[in-house]
C-alpha cells in the first residue's frame, strides 16, 4: 500500500526584491524611524514622501508629479512601492518600466494613457434593496420535467436567512440558484441577494461557526443587524480604463451601471479620444450627482529616461488634465541625451520644461550600518540564520561593492550551508559563494585588464 502526504494548499507567499516593504515608517509627527516598516536609512526622502501622502489622501496632489533621482539600488522603487503601501488597497497604483511604450502594435501616447486611465479609480456608490443575513436553509425543489424524459427540473429554491432582528425564508428563481452555486455558498454563509437584480454576493462565513481549528481558512462576519430585508449603499471600485475597455464596443445606455455591465465582456477594439471624452462627461455628470468619486491613484514610471521626446510633450498635455493621477518618475542617470533627440543633454534625460513642473527628491547611497540592517531584514524574510560576522562582512562587501551583489549573496550562501548540513549560514560560506561570482565593478576591472583577450 502506497502512502504519501498531501501537501497543505496554503499559498506561500513569492519572496521578492521588495517583500519587506510595508510602508515608509514615519512617526506620527511625519519624521522618519530609524528603522521600520522595512525601511532603513534614506530618511529625508522618507520625509518628503510623507508630505506627498498627505497630500494625495487630501486630493490636492492630482495631476502633479514626482522625480525620484539617485544611484542604482538607492531604494527608489522601494520607495514607490512604500507610498503605494501608504495610500492603502482602494487607492490604485500603477507601475510601469519606460521602455514598456515602445511597441510594433501600439502607439507610445496609447500606452502612456492606457496607464493614466488604470491608476485613475472611481469609487460608484449605489443604494440597493437587498435580501441580506446568514443562510439558515437552502433546498432546491425539484419538479417532473414539462418536455418529458425521465430527468427533473428545477422549480425554485427556498432559502432561510437570519439577521440579528429576525428571520425570512425566499422562494427564489432558479437562475438565482446558478448565482448561489458560483458563490459556493453553502448553510452558514452570510450573503446579500439584490432584490432587483437576483445578483448574490457571499460576504463570508458567520462568526457563530468561527473555532480555534480553521481561523485562517476562512473570513469571518459578524451577523448582520436590521431586518433581513433592507436598504443598503453597494460600494464598488473601478478604474477609468475598466470603463475605457468595456465601451470600445458599447451596447445599451450611456449610464453607469450599462459601463459596469460590459466589463466582462471579452471584444476589444482600439479605445479612440473620441470615446475617453465621452466616458469623462458620463464620469464627471455622476461626480456632480454624488454617485460616484473619483479616487487619483499614482501611476509609477521606472526607467524615465528612457522615454522620448514625444512622449514627454505628451506627458506634459496629460499632467494638467482635470483627470489625472499623481505621476511618479524614477531615473538612476545624470546629464544625458534626451532619446528621439540627435544633441539635446538635459538632466536625466528629461526636457527641462517637463523638469520645471516636477518635484524632485534625491536618494543617497546605503551607509555601511544601513546595510547591514538591511540584510538582516532581508534574511528574516527569506528565513535565514546569520552569525555576527557573517552580517559584518556583508556590510564591508556591500560599501565596496552594492547592497543589491551582498543581498543576491543570502540565497546561494543558504544553499551552501545546507548542503553542508547547516541550518546558520557561516562567514566561510559567504566567502565561498563570494569567490564563485562576479560583481558588477569586478567584472569591468577584469573586462579592463583582459580587453584584448575578448572579441571588440
Amino acid at each position: 500500500m502506497r502512502i504519501s502526504e498531501v501537501k497543505s494548499t496554503t499559498r506561500e507567499q513569492r519572496i521578492a526584491s521588495h517583500t519587506h516593504i510595508k510602508g515608509l515608517g514615519l512617526r506620527d509627527d511625519g519624521r522618519a524611524h530609524a528603522q521600520a516598516d522595512g525601511f532603513v536609512g534614506q530618511d529625508s526622502a522618507r520625509e518628503a514622501c510623507g508630505i506627498l501622502v498627505d497630500l494625495i489622501k487630501s486630493k490636492k496632489m492630482a495631476g502633479r508629479a514626482l522625480l525620484l533621482t539617485g544611484a542604482p539600488g538607492t531604494g527608489k522603487t522601494a520607495i514607490a512601492l512604500a507610498i503605494s503601501q501608504e495610500l492603502g488597497p482602494k487607492v490604485p497604483f500603477c507601475p510601469m518600466v519606460g521602455s514598456e511604450v515602445y511597441s510594433s502594435e501600439v502607439k507610445k501616447t496609447e500606452v502612456l494613457m492606457e496607464n493614466f486611465r488604470r491608476a485613475i479609480g472611481l469609487r460608484i456608490k449605489e443604494t440597493k434593496e437587498v435580501y441580506e443575513g446568514e443562510v439558515t436553509e437552502l433546498t432546491p425543489e425539484e419538479i417532473e420535467n414539462p418536455l418529458g424524459g425521465y430527468g427533473k427540473t428545477l422549480a425554485h429554491v427556498i432559502i432561510g436567512l437570519k439577521t440579528v432582528k429576525g428571520t425570512k425564508q425566499l422562494k427564489l428563481d432558479p437562475s438565482i440558484f446558478e448565482s448561489i452555486q458560483k458563490e459556493r455558498v453553502t448553510v452558514g454563509d452570510v450573503i446579500y441577494v439584490e432584490a432587483n437584480t437576483g445578483a448574490v454576493k457571499r460576504v463570508g462565513r458567520s462568526d457563530a461557526y468561527a473555532t480555534e481549528f480553521d481561523l485562517e481558512a476562512e473570513e469571518y462576519v459578524p451577523l448582520p443587524k436590521g431586518e433581513v430585508h433592507k436598504k443598503k449603499e453597494v460600494v464598488q471600485d473601478v478604474s477609468l480604463h475598466d470603463l475605457d475597455i468595456a465601451n470600445a464596443r458599447p451596447q445599451g445606455g450611456q449610464d453607469i451601471m450599462s459601463m459596469m455591465g460590459q466589463l466582462m465582456k471579452p471584444k476589444k477594439t482600439e479605445i479612440t479620444d473620441k470615446l475617453r471624452k465621452e466616458i469623462n462627461k458620463v464620469v464627471n455628470k455622476y461626480i456632480d450627482q454624488g454617485i460616484a468619486e473619483l479616487v487619483p491613484g499614482v501611476l509609477f514610471i521606472d526607467e524615465v529616461h528612457l522615454l522620448d521626446i514625444e512622449c514627454f510633450t505628451y506627458l506634459n498635455k496629460a499632467l494638467e488634465s482635470p483627470i489625472s493621477p499623481i505621476v511618479i518618475f524614477a531615473t538612476n542617470r545624470g546629464m544625458c541625451q534626451i532619446r528621439g533627440t540627435e544633441d539635446i543633454i538635459a538632466p536625466h534625460g528629461i526636457p527641462i520644461d517637463l523638469l520645471d513642473r516636477i518635484l524632485i527628491i534625491r536618494t543617497l547611497p546605503y551607509t555601511q550600518e544601513d546595510i547591514k540592517a538591511i540584510v538582516q531584514i532581508r534574511a528574516k524574510i527569506e528565513g535565514l540564520t546569520l552569525t555576527d560576522d557573517v552580517l559584518n562582512d556583508m556590510a564591508v562587501t556591500g560599501e565596496k561593492t552594492s547592497l543589491r551583489y551582498v543581498i543576491q549573496l543570502l540565497t546561494p550562501a543558504s544553499i551552501l550551508a545546507r548542503t553542508h548540513g547547516r541550518e546558520q549560514i557561516l562567514l566561510e560560506d559567504i566567502k565561498e559563494v563570494d569567490e564563485l561570482f562576479y560583481d558588477a565593478k569586478a567584472s569591468a576591472l577584469t573586462l579592463t585588464k583582459y580587453h584584448s583577450s575578448y572579441v571588440p
